[in-house]
This record gives C-alpha cells, structure tokens and sequence, in this order.
C-alpha cells in the first residue's frame, strides 16, 4: 500500500507553552495567566496558548492515518528546540516532507521514520515537533497497512518481545495540586502527583518548607482516601531544577534535602525529577553522578529523575552508561520521530533503570494515544497521562488506548481476533 497524498491542518494543543526562564525568574501571576515580558527567545508572552499541526496520510484503500506534531511545554529550556509555530511546521511539512514520503510504499516504518529523521532544510535539521508529528502518522500508516495495532508494529520490527499490557500512568496536578491529588487518589493513579514545583518563592519555599508541608498532607491523603489497602503509589515530583536554586546548587545540601523528603514519603517510593539544573549536559551528568553517590552514603532510597539537558537519544545514552539517573524522562516531543523515543526506551529498559514514555501536558490526544502504544510494545516503566492538566482527560485517553490494545492483542494471541484490524482503533 502507499501514500497517495498529505494533507495538514493547525489544530489545538492540550495546554500552553510556558516560557520557563521567565517564571523561575519570579513572573507574577494574574489569574491563569502570568505578568512581565518573556525571557525566552520566540515567546511573546510567558504564557501563550499551544499550537499542534495534525499531519493525515492518505492511503491507496481510501483508509486515514494521521498523526500530531506538538512541542513540550516549556519550549526553548534545557537545550530544546524554540516555541512550536504549526504555520512554520505547515510550511515545512509541504515543502520538505509531502515530496520526499508521496507515493511511498509502506514498508517498514523505521526505514520511512529515518526518512524523516535524516530531511534537512536550509537551516538544518526539521523541528523535534514536526519529526514527532511525521512519524507517527507513519507508524499509523504502517499499522493500517498490516492490519495490526501500532504496538504490534512497535513489537515486531524492534523485537521487543514483550506481551502487550497496559504501563503503569503517571499523572499530573498542575497547580491544581491538592483537588487534583484527590482525583488521582480516587482513581489509584500508579505514579502521582508531579506537583509542577517550578518556583522556589510559591511552590518549593526558600528552605525547601513548602514541599515538605505537601509531601506529608499526600502522604496522610493517600492513606485517608485510598479505595483499597493495596494500594501503594509511587511519589514522582518535577522540581524544574528549584532544589538546586533553594540550596545554591550545593550537591550535599541537596542530598541531605532529598533524604529528608524521603523520610517524609514514607512508606511510599519517592522519586525527584531534575532538582537541580547544571545549565548543560555534561554539568548535569556531572552534577547527577555526585548527586546519587550523595544519596547512596546517606542510605536514602530517593530516587533522581532526569529530563532537562537529555533530550535527544545520544543525550540518553551518555547518561545511561554514566549512571547519572535512576529514571529516564523520555520526553517525546524532544526526541524528534517516534522511532527516536522507541530506541530510547529500550536502551534505558535494557540498562535496567526505568524508562519513563513521558512528554507533555501540550500535546494532542492523537500524540498520547501513540505513545500509549509505543510505551506498551517498550515495556515502559510508566507512561505520561496526557494531554492537559485536567487529569481525568489525560487517564481516559491513555488509559482507554492502553486497555483497547491489550485486549485485541490478547484476542489475536488465542485466536480469537485473527481477522481484527486497525478499524476497531479508529
């Protein structure tokens, strides 16, 4: 089968695009917005609404696969591509993708997403959001054209060898962080809350205080609202590098920090997500190799998370071998095409630290039905509800697709479902 035509349409993103330096600045807020002028290079407000571009492949059958090119909310931080514009993606899309993927045979789709990967422009590489975007539509193109889910896809040409089941959901609270703790709670949310700890003065506290005060009310919220006695979530926090700016990117001082909160989360796991930021990629790995051999003389079971200054594969791969995290935030959207996120978290997998098929709160329902399944044929050891803020929309998708998938596949193992095609996920 093959791609008769493209076409592209400037949709909506499930947040916004946050100008991060700005708000780490101090940026007031007025209402769900925030005041003073953008820090960021290509922001024209600290807060502006996000933009996605849906890429659709038509197919020789008459058949639809699609897929959205979306860019993570804090654009532009941490050695990111800048602020996703869908009119500059559209333009780049028909220029430089629609004659390069027209009329191509679906084959295999990592040698069509290295197509994509490998397209250069006048100014060099396409965006990390375009490449995203491309790319799945193409493994989507690829499933329809077997008549197979994307995880089944996923599975065979990466030899995974992994029984397709849903991965545990990470949810996140915004700063809705006590209501939307509830929600999570109710609906025993495997890996919770995020917290969205972006700035020191209101959400962390100068000594760190802050956080403390909201670790021990979810610790005694989990217990008070738990539906069962099994139920155990693991305490995932993004701290956006305010730990380090509170304690002066003293790396003993944080550890000791990081201990405490530890003690605090009891009897619950507790991971940390980028306390501190190095400013740059060999700083942080730096900066993370001390930070756990910190935590690791203070017989601390805290656990770091990376995401900041690892974004693309090779990123990943230097701070794998280097020991420099416990979980790796594969955030999609940084990593360019689908196939790009894939390679990762197998490589992470295979490292035996958990592999975290994360991403954003700005991107699409269709992105985060993609990485449903691409977490699956991974085995991922969690995976971002997104997209939004909001929670319940987020589980629903992800959560949904997951079980979807899982069922088909388990149907067609027995023998039950051998005719079950991509329809029944349309």
């Amino acid at each position: 089968m093959k791609i008769v035509d493209i076409l592209t349409q400037p949709v909506r993103a499930g947040f916004f695009a946050d100008d991060q330096a700005a708000i780490r600045a101090g940026a007031g807020h007025d209402g769900f917005t925030y005041t003073g002028e953008p820090l960021t290079p290509g922001f024209t407000g600290i807060r502006q609404a996000g933009e996605a571009l849906s890429v659709m492949l038509l197919l020789e059958d008459g058949s639809v696969a699609h897929g959205d090119c979306a860019a993570v909310q804090y654009s532009g931080a941490g050695g990111r591509d800048p602020v996703f514009s869908a009119a500059d993606a559209r333009r780049d899309v028909e220029e430089h993708l629609t004659p390069l993927l027209k009329g191509a045979e679906l084959g295999s789709f990592r040698e069509l997403a290295g197509r994509v990967e490998d397209c250069r422009t006048a100014a060099g590489p396409l965006h990390t959001a375009v490449r995203y975007g491309v790319s799945q539509a193409l493994l989507d193109a690829v499933a329809c054209s077997r008549q197979l889910t994307m995880a089944e896809v996923v599975r065979d040409e990466y030899a995974t060898g992994v029984d397709l089941a849903p991965v545990p959901m990470f949810a996140q609270t915004g700063d809705d962080r006590y209501d939307n703790a509830d929600k999570m709670i109710l609906k025993r949310v495997d890996v919770l809350p995020h917290g969205l700890i972006n700035n020191v003065d209101t959400k962390l506290g100068r000594h760190g205080e802050l956080l403390e005060k909201y670790i021990g009310w979810l610790v005694d919220r989990i217990a008070g609202l738990r539906p069962d006695a099994a139920y155990e979530p693991r305490l995932h926090f993004d701290t956006y590098g305010t730990v380090g700016l509170a304690f002066g990117g003293d790396v003993e001082a944080v550890a000791g920090y990081l201990a405490h909160l530890g003690d605090l989360a009891a009897p619950y796991e507790l991971v940390v997500e980028h306390p501190i930021d190095a400013g740059g990629r060999e700083a942080q790995i730096e900066t993370y190799v001390r930070l756990r051999a910190a935590l690791r003389r203070r017989g601390s079971p805290v656990k770091i998370a990376v995401d900041e200054w690892c974004n693309t594969l090779e990123d990943i791969r230097l701070f794998v071998e280097a020991g420099a995290a416990d979980v790796i935030h594969v955030k999609t959207p940084d990593l360019g095409g689908i196939g790009n996120t894939i390679e990762a978290l197998l490589l992470v997998r295979e490292h035996g630290l958990v592999a975290y098929c994360g991403g954003t709160c700005n991107e699409t329902d269709r992105s985060a039905q993609v990485c449903a399944h691409v977490a699956m044929a991974c085995d991922a050891g969690q995976v971002l509800a997104k997209p939004g803020m909001g929670v319940d929309e987020g589980l629903m998708i992800v959560g949904n697709e997951m079980a979807r998938v899982a069922a088909l596949a388990a149907a067609r193992r027995s023998g039950g479902a051998a005719t079950v095609g991509r329809e029944a996920l349309s």
